[in-house]
């Protein structure tokens, strides 16, 4: 009995069939970070929050993402979970000016 399991057969499934687009996309593109990349026209998208309230779940570009990918063929990317690779990936730099990293994502 493991918690941490996915037990959702519709996750498992969509995990497969995204497996599937992420080949099909490499393939067909020679690089899926280019293929990401394009929503930002390849270049960091610098913010300038100044409060945490300020930060967005989702934007433009991460809505784009989501309807590029479910288009060629991923399941379970919502635009929010699309900002949220943004934004761990370095693709959007959403630190708060007064951060100490601000500054040093480039």
């Amino acid at each position: 009995n493991d918690a941490g399991i996915i037990r959702n057969r519709l996750k498992i499934a969509a995990t497969i069939t995204n497996a599937k687009a992420f080949l099909e996309i490499q393939d067909k593109t020679g690089s899926f970070s280019d293929y990401l990349w394009q929503f930002t026209n390849g270049k960091v998208k610098k913010n300038e929050w100044k409060s945490l309230r300020e930060l967005p779940a989702r934007t433009a570009e991460s809505d784009a993402m989501s309807k590029q990918l479910i288009k060629d063929g991923f399941k379970f990317v919502g635009s929010t979970i699309c900002y949220a690779h943004m934004q761990a990936t370095g693709m959007v730099n959403d630190h708060l000016v007064d951060c100490h990293r601000y500054k040093k994502v480039k």
